[in-house]
């Protein structure tokens, strides 16, 4: 009888989704069978460290996060690689990494100065979407007042695999499109969740105008 998954089943279910992977995919770069990986997302057990590492590489994230751990403090405790390489990333490479959606940050200039807020996207037709609360502080912050005028803001997201000391960040410029009513039929359909919840009506679109990246790997 299934007794139901645990933490790390849940995580690895998040992050085979979030990467759009099958199970029989996973299987496979983890070196671990179909029948394996099921039980592990339904069933709360902990398989042995050369498994956990396989599945973490697979699954593009690492041990530490899957198994929950170090969540209230930010990533890089450990020391860098020995020689690390850093290594710039053309645009389409950028749109690839960025392309899954997920959880990045804004940065504009807000009524109390710089700001730098975390936000769910999506991407869509090429450009980055997400939901705020219409009237809200960010609302506001956006709104030049001008029709056809749209403020310019930075949006970053990055990944850290600090098991292999490696990860790469992306940063994307461009204006910030508050869509009207009559526009969201186009994104509502992306199935943009917000963390944060609520009333969250309100689509902002960034049109990607400058995209820059990096990766830190071993030389």
């Amino acid at each position: 009888m299934m007794s139901g998954p645990g933490d790390l089943g849940r995580r690895i279910i998040h992050h085979r989704e979030h990467l759009n992977l099958t199970r029989e995919e996973v299987a496979r770069r983890a070196d671990m069978s179909p029948g394996y990986l099921k039980y592990l997302e339904e069933n709360p057990d902990t398989p042995d460290t050369g498994a956990l590492y396989r599945l973490a590489s697979a699954l593009q994230t690492t041990i530490k996060d899957l198994l929950g751990g170090g969540l209230d403090h930010p990533p890089g405790h450990g020391p860098a690689m020995a020689n690390p390489g850093m290594e710039e990333l053309d645009r389409e490479e950028c749109l690839r990494l960025i392309g899954p959606g997920g959880i990045g940050r804004v940065a504009f200039n807000g009524s109390h100065g710089p700001t730098v807020l975390p936000v769910n996207y999506k991407m869509h037709d090429g450009a980055i979407v997400f939901r705020t609360a219409a009237g809200g502080a960010m609302d506001q912050d956006l709104n030049t007042g001008l029709e056809g005028v749209d403020i310019k803001i930075a949006f970053e997201i990055d990944m850290f695999d600090e098991t292999n000391r490696e990860g790469w960040s992306v940063l994307v410029q461009g204006p910030a499109h508050r869509l009207a009513p009559e526009e969201t039929a186009e994104v509502a359909g992306t199935g943009i969740s917000p963390w944060a919840g609520g009333e969250r009506q309100l689509y902002i679109r960034i049109l990607p105008q400058q995209i820059t990246g990096r990766r830190i790997h071993a030389m």
